[in-house]
């Protein structure tokens, strides 16, 4: 009787276990451990050139223009490549993501814009690209704040 009530039980068990995956936990460990890997480094080298030469760390103009001509605007051109080819299985992160690279968008033409403002000698320019990196920032923190709140949502732990 035992055997039997187990040939029976066990495989219904193996069956409703399969119910309960979450596609969004799935989809959301594969994005953060797999797909956001070689964005995140893109990323990174990018934005780290960019601050290497920026505001506190500013010495002049020529120093300036090469590194956002020789690193952080190739860099970052390779990152939104990276960002637009990321494979996204569910709604609810492909929305997220899509703030992302619409932050990403915004904070690349920042960086042109920087480029062309030392080229001109343009303090127009300047602050036109201080706007888009505002805006760029607006929306880099809107993604991570929703990609947490959907981590939270799916038991998905994200090490910042």
């Amino acid at each position: 009787m035992k055997k039997r009530l187990l040939a029976i039980v066990f495989p219904l068990f193996l069956l409703l276990s399969g119910c309960f995956n979450d596609p969004v936990q799935d989809d959301l460990l594969n994005y953060v451990n797999k797909e956001m890997k070689q964005a995140g480094k893109l990323e990174a080298a990018a934005v780290s050139a960019y601050e290497g030469v920026a505001g506190a760390n500013y010495t002049d103009d020529q120093t300036m223009y090469e590194a956002l001509t020789k690193e952080v605007i190739p860099n970052y051109n390779e990152f939104i490549k990276e960002l637009d080819s990321v494979k996204i299985e569910t709604e609810e992160l492909r929305q997220i993501h899509e703030i992302y690279i619409e932050g990403a968008d915004i904070q690349f033409k920042a960086f042109v814009t920087i480029k062309q403002a030392l080229e001109d000698q343009d303090p127009a320019l300047v602050q036109k690209a201080n706007g888009l990196l505002a805006d760029a920032r607006k929306h880099i923190r809107d993604y991570k704040s929703k990609l947490n709140k959907l981590a939270k949502e799916h038991d998905v732990k994200i090490k910042e």
